[in-house]
């Protein structure tokens, strides 16, 4: 069938969705407990949604459409302070992060949901390995068009949002001396990366006509790429990050995300490129290895910069639309860790240096989390 017409939506709204991590409350370790979680939540009054994911030991939390960084904190607040209070008799803690520092993924179990049972039957172990944790920031655009040239424009920024958002050290009990282990995981699907070149809406029809005829693709969720178009939302959604470890941190990631566009959309600062692909994918990988450190190439002047060192022009450049949207708490937040330049993922190191065990690093994300 073609591609489905681009939904109207309210301009620059916001829409985050949060991948976390059910822990046993005894030896911290990830706990196939999400039916008895989402049992609890039943008919609960959430501004938004709690779903499962594809294993057992994770679930989604959904904002509804929000309008500023204000929304979206207090949606996430609320939310989190219910599912703390549902998972407390279950003896189940939640924190976020995007990978658990110990759990092995051949222990994982998928969840029973027909979309998930197809992507374990295609992709194998992948599926297990897939119990990593995200952070999903949708915006919302006027039309078809505006969105991929948004799409575009922001993927100069993908490695901005890789690095701030970075929670993933460690895997499999290891340090995997990357910042954000967790894109390795998803790079490993064929369908992630980068989204094709289009900056029309009628062009991507075609382009997403001609890899439905091949069978590679059904629908828009068979793209794993870093930015997608969600036509029947009528955003856009950004896929690089990392959960936070406090819905703090991913309510003004959101709020970064949202002046970032407004800038982009209002002033169209530059004209995306094909040529930008160039860089692309090294500025990925620096950004997921080295986080603010990442020694980044300008997809234009082709001249290096260190990403950490650019980022309070940027938060600078964004003042008046943080101003407008009110986004000002959000950027400050992200400008005091940048100062610092501590990520989450420099943080749980931290726990883990001062002697702490890996359960240990889990039980103070738990603390950060509910914090």
């Amino acid at each position: 069938m073609p591609l489905q017409a681009f939904a109207k939506s309210a301009p620059l709204s916001l829409g985050v969705e949060l991948e976390l991590q059910l822990i046993d409350r005894f030896d911290r370790d990830l706990e196939p407990a999400a039916d008895e979680l989402l049992a609890r939540l039943e008919g609960a009054a959430l501004p938004g949604q709690v779903t499962p994911e594809i294993t057992q030991s994770m679930i989604e939390i959904c904002t509804g459409v929000c309008d500023n960084h204000a929304q979206v904190q207090e949606q996430l607040r609320y939310t989190r302070d219910a599912l703390l209070a549902a998972a407390l008799p279950l003896k189940l803690d939640i924190c976020g992060g995007g990978t658990h520092p110990f759990q092995h993924w051949a222990e994982r179990q998928i969840y029973e949901k027909p979309r998930f049972k197809q992507i374990t039957g295609l992709y194998g172990y992948l599926a297990k390995q897939f119990t990593v944790f995200g952070q999903h920031i949708h915006i919302g655009c006027p039309d078809g068009d505006s969105a991929l040239w948004l799409l575009q424009a922001m993927s100069r920024y993908v490695p901005h949002f890789i690095a701030l958002a970075a929670s993933s050290p460690y895997v499999q009990g290891e340090d995997t001396a990357f910042q954000s282990a967790r894109l390795n995981t998803v790079f490993a699907f064929p369908l992630s990366g980068q989204a094709p070149f289009e900056l029309g809406w009628e062009d991507f029809g075609r382009y997403f006509s001609k890899m439905e005829r091949t069978g590679i693709v059904g629908s828009m969720k068979d793209f794993y790429w870093d930015i997608r178009p969600k036509p029947e939302y009528g955003t856009i959604e950004i896929r690089v990050l990392d959960t936070p470890l406090t819905v703090d941190r991913a309510a003004a990631l959101a709020g970064l995300a949202q002046c970032l566009a407004a800038w982009l959309l209002e002033e169209r600062p530059f004209k995306p490129h094909a040529d930008d692909q160039l860089v692309y994918t090294y500025n990925r990988f620096q950004a997921c290895r080295f986080g603010l450190d990442a020694q980044l190439v300008d997809p234009q002047s082709h001249q290096p910069y260190v990403l950490g060192e650019a980022l309070p022009a940027l938060f600078e450049r964004l003042r008046p639309q943080a101003e407008r949207l009110g986004a000002q708490p959000a950027l400050a937040l992200l400008a005091e860790s940048v100062t610092r330049r501590e990520s989450d993922a420099d943080w749980l190191r931290a726990q883990r240096q001062s002697g702490r065990s890996l359960p240990g690093v889990v039980a103070a994300a738990v603390e950060r989390w509910a914090a």
